[in-house]
């Protein structure tokens, strides 16, 4: 080894030893910034009741990673039938629930829930019969399918049988769980006609049966689809709540403007490539979607209208939601901001 290697060498595991030092201090910051970023982010478990379109808005959010960029992470928990599901929301089991007519009534009874937006404000429901049944008339004295008594399937039928002079004790009422089983009663005789709403609808359709009545195309108040929280929870969560409320706001403004977008997500939780189901379920919903969900007087008024619960007679609309989150979004200029000025 001569003169010159010997002086290099020392030099050069200077260097090394500097090099690999940098290394690990940006390793190191690298890691803790990590580390940071997934403690800064809260996980929402958010249970929604059925497999249809009323749920782009919701599968928008983790599918776009539209949450992280409000500090949390939104985590969808499909949990089949309202009543179940409000129940799940009062038990904690998860943060957020879109429900419907379901925690109106569980409201009634003291429940610790109040609604916070409404991003499907109507009857999102048809009715599909056996081919004996023509007219909603033919119903008497037949069996009718709906999902989960209480919540808005059965709701909706009480709404649309009011419409004709009848009650459902004109009938035998059926209560199923799933959309999937009053269908499979449907096709096996059991009931003359099932509650449904997209795509199930197109599965109706494709086992030859027929649309009775879209119950959605009376355009009825009604809180279909309502984002329930547990109102002790509000006070020490006010920041959550808005940061829950952009994102779902977001997901809305992808579901209303990016079709393409939305049927992906579509396609990803209904675990399906049968491009007519996806479809079926965008189309029937993305027209009721609002862009700022607010919750209305009437509409939970009209779930008040049709539970047999004794307080709902002397119930106060007002006392079942809180507008005050969305309120707030618009007169900060988000809204405005996200559909650039319009």
């Amino acid at each position: 080894m001569s003169d010159n290697d010997e002086k290099v060498l020392p030099v050069l595991r200077l260097l090394l030893v500097a090099f690999f030092g940098l290394l690990f201090v940006l390793a190191l910051q690298l890691f803790l910034l990590v580390t940071r970023a997934n403690a800064a982010t809260t996980n929402i478990r958010v249970g929604y009741p059925q497999l249809n379109g009323g749920q782009i808005p919701l599968w928008n959010i983790p599918e776009n990673k539209i949450d992280r960029q409000y500090g949390i992470e939104i985590h969808p928990v499909y949990i089949p039938g309202g009543v179940r599901l409000t129940q799940s929301a009062v038990s904690g089991s998860v943060e957020v629930a879109l429900t419907g007519g379901a925690a109106v009534n569980a409201m009634l009874s003291g429940a610790d829930l109040i609604y916070v937006g409404m991003p499907v404000p109507t009857y999102a429901f048809s009715i599909y019969a056996r081919p004996e049944i023509k007219e909603v008339t033919d119903l008497r004295g037949k069996v009718l399918g709906v999902i989960t008594k209480g919540a808005s399937s059965d709701h909706a039928a009480i709404a649309l049988l009011r419409q004709y002079k009848m009650t459902q004790q004109d009938m035998k009422v059926l209560y199923f769980s799933r959309q999937e089983d009053a269908l499979a009663a449907l096709k096996q005789g059991i009931v003359s006609a099932a509650v449904h709403s997209a795509p199930t609808t197109l599965m109706a359709r494709r086992l030859g049966f027929n649309e009775l009545v879209n119950i959605g195309s009376l355009k009825l108040p009604y809180p279909f689809m309502g984002i329930a929280i547990r109102r002790s929870t509000v006070p020490q969560n006010l920041d959550l709540i808005r940061a829950f409320l952009k994102a779902f706001l977001v997901g809305l403004k992808v579901a209303i403007e990016q079709p393409d977008v939305s049927k992906r997500a579509v396609a990803r939780h209904l675990a399906t490539k049968d491009q007519e189901i996806i479809d079926e379920a965008y189309r029937s919903f993305a027209p009721l979607f609002p862009k700022v969900p607010y919750v209305t007087d009437e509409a939970i008024s009209a779930a008040l209208s049709v539970t047999d619960h004794p307080k709902a007679a002397s119930a106060n609309p007002k006392d079942f939601y809180d507008n005050r989150f969305l309120q707030e979004l618009e007169s900060t200029g988000f809204v405005k901001e996200l559909y650039g000025g319009r």
